[in-house]
């Protein structure tokens, strides 16, 4: 079977890949780039496990194919952070220990940062709307939605309400 090269940005680093046409774009972050934050949790796009964002929009990569990822910028947990400086979201994470297995955490901060570059100030029904397709076994989202309302109002300055 013949291989594809692909050319993209990961994490603002220009990326070349070869894969095959029936692979992942969570095959190649994982497997061929080592980048393994992001998991394969069903691999039919139904747990937010393996979130990204490609161009800014929140997608499942266990859904997407490597080859289509051609021209497209794409940032994985591991952008997420620059340096050793977390990003807002990480930190309210830690402070609200809004974690616990850690094996959806990935996902779940994709789609959270996907909602704040859309929408600074969310409510709390909005957060919990937006992170619905993130499933946690355990959590029980509270921590997490209180960390991203916290995080959302570091971002813009304010502070969230007791």
């Amino acid at each position: 079977m013949s291989k594809y090269h692909v050319t993209t940005i990961i994490n603002g680093e220009p990326t070349e890949f070869l894969c095959e046409p029936q692979l992942t774009l969570l095959d190649v972050l994982r497997d061929e780039l080592h980048l393994t934050g992001s998991k394969e949790g069903c691999g039919s796009g139904d747990c937010g496990a393996c979130s990204v964002l490609v161009d800014g929009r929140l997608v499942c990569s266990c859904l997407m194919l490597a080859v289509e990822a051609e021209g497209h910028t794409i940032v994985t947990i591991e952008g997420l952070a620059h340096g050793n400086d977390l990003h807002p979201l990480q930190r309210k994470f830690l402070e609200h220990a809004a974690l616990q297995c850690g094996f959806c955490t990935p996902g779940v901060l994709m789609a959270a940062k996907a909602l704040l570059d859309r929408n600074p100030n969310p409510t709390e029904e909005e957060t919990r709307y937006w992170l619905a397709g993130n499933l946690c076994r355990c959590t029980g989202y509270d921590k997490i939605i209180r960390a991203v309302l916290d995080a959302a109002a570091e971002m813009r300055g304010g502070h969230v309400p007791s």
